[in-house]
């Protein structure tokens, strides 16, 4: 008796847990009016229906855990003028700069790293350095996908390293994001929050490290007096040659 109502339990139980486990999340492209294709994700963490651009100009529909798929394709036709005014504002952007493909040429941790498209059996690949992106589709212009994927890699890596100087260094980091900043390559705020340009991927690894330095240093000394700067310098001694490095190549990286 005692071993059945154990069985039957265990049953309850695992229907309750199979009732709660968290849905798959799913990336099905959809063919939508006026060329657009939309890409449908369920995600168990959004609180609402979500509509926005990728890089590629494709479009991505975020169904959250108690919504369906019909109610977001009624959310995606109420949204219908907006989606189109952004997908004109992405176009201009393409059109309005040289287009990355084959063969384009950018900074990737301080080298120079050349763009190659290949037809692949799923899609597109693009490769450059030790990097592979795969597109469902050939488009005119690959920039805002390798942006994209840089961004990823910042947001991975940079707060990693972060965090092992802080502990090289004995200071405390309360939190770091990775952002896009327009004008600064970092910066540090009275509570510890160290916040970092993504485009700092692109950098050589010892700028990368010194911005991370020039940041950290401010949880000791948050100005630039001559006290700072001698904390900058027991901490990464070659920091002029970061500075002179951002000073040359920093607009131009900014402005790709």
């Amino acid at each position: 008796m005692l071993q059945l109502s154990l069985d039957f339990l265990g049953q309850q139980l695992g229907r309750f847990k199979s009732a709660r486990a968290p849905r798959t999340r799913i990336d099905r492209p959809m063919a939508w009016k006026h060329g657009i294709t939309v890409h449908i994700v369920f995600r168990d963490r959004a609180r609402r229906y979500l509509l926005g651009l990728r890089p590629d100009g494709a479009a991505r529909l975020v169904i959250p855990r108690r919504g369906s798929e019909a109610e977001g394709i009624r959310f995606l036709e109420r949204s219908e003028a907006w989606l189109l005014k952004r997908m004109a504002q992405w176009q201009s952007r393409s059109q309005a700069r040289e287009a990355w493909v084959e063969g384009a040429r950018f900074p990737f941790r301080g080298e120079e790293s050349v763009l190659r498209v290949e037809n692949h059996e799923r899609g597109i690949r693009l490769c450059f350095a030790d990097q592979i992106i795969c597109v469902t589709r050939a488009l005119p212009d690959y920039r805002d996908v390798v942006f994209a994927h840089l961004r990823e890699l910042a947001e991975r890596e940079l707060p990693i390293r972060t965090r092992e100087m802080a502990h090289l260094h004995g200071i405390t980091v309360r939190r770091v994001t990775v952002r896009a900043q327009k004008t600064r390559w970092g910066s540090c705020s009275v509570r510890g929050t160290i916040s970092l340009n993504w485009r700092l991927i692109q950098a050589p690894p010892f700028v990368v490290d010194y911005l991370i330095i020039h940041e950290l240093m401010h949880r000791r000394e948050m100005n630039h007096s001559a006290r700072y700067w001698k904390l900058v310098a027991e901490a990464f001694p070659d920091y002029r040659s970061a500075e002179k490095w951002l000073k040359k190549s920093g607009i131009e990286l900014r402005a790709l």
